[in-house]
């Protein structure tokens, strides 16, 4: 069945965990993550990116691994296509990575699935590439994104220090601060969409500076 076409080439929401949240989970986080973690990382073996690395400091804590950027590249610059595949290969490992890093960053104390949806509802367009994508920019977007590295950046920052207090919060009130829950979900759906730019390669439509 055909996903719906959205406003953005991707966006993501996460269901906010109105409820008590697990503290011994919470309080092992980093440690419990570790199995999903390898799982994850063991994908990286499929890729064929030299942008990986970049998608994983963009998107945040394993979202990117195991993405088809520069194979993607040359057939968008040499035969204006992209194998529906490769599509669906990079939307499900970034699905995966956004549960695992959701799991990671407290924003749920369930389990990531490898394949089902859970609290975390990715979409990405898929392009119709000789009518919505020019062919010439993949080899600059990486260049133009830049702004949008700089300043993710430092929302990362912003956002490490925020998780910790909502670590903290967990373990006292067993519950995530809500606004400290948007902010941390505003920061990855910023990168969400400057990978979608930049590293998945489905819109040529520059990604907004902001956090809605």
């Amino acid at each position: 069945m055909a996903e719906n076409k959205i406003d953005y080439a991707a966006k993501v929401t996460i269901d906010y965990p109105d409820r008590l949240l697990n503290r011994l989970t919470s309080f092992f986080r980093i440690f419990t993550v570790i199995p999903i973690a390898i799982v994850l990382g063991l994908l990286s073996s499929r890729g064929t990116s030299w942008g990986q690395h970049t998608h994983n400091w963009v998107v945040g804590a394993a979202s990117g691994v195991g993405i088809l950027f520069g194979s993607t590249l040359l057939m968008i610059l040499f035969r204006q296509k992209y194998p529906k595949w490769w599509f669906d290969w990079n939307l499900a490992v970034t699905r995966f990575g956004a549960r695992v890093g959701t799991y990671l960053l407290l924003m749920t104390d369930v389990y990531p699935s490898t394949d089902e949806e859970q609290s975390v509802h990715l979409v990405i367009n898929y392009p119709d590439v000789k009518k919505d994508l020019n062919r010439w920019m993949p080899l600059v977007k990486w260049f133009l994104a830049i702004p949008h590295y700089f300043v993710l950046f430092f929302l990362a920052i912003a956002s490490f220090i925020c998780i910790i207090v909502a670590w903290l919060a967990i373990l006292f009130t067993g519950r995530y601060p809500r606004g400290i829950f948007d902010f941390v979900l505003g920061v990855y759906r910023w990168g969400l969409r400057v990978s979608a730019y930049a590293i998945l390669l489905v819109t040529d439509k520059y990604p907004p500076f902001s956090l809605d």
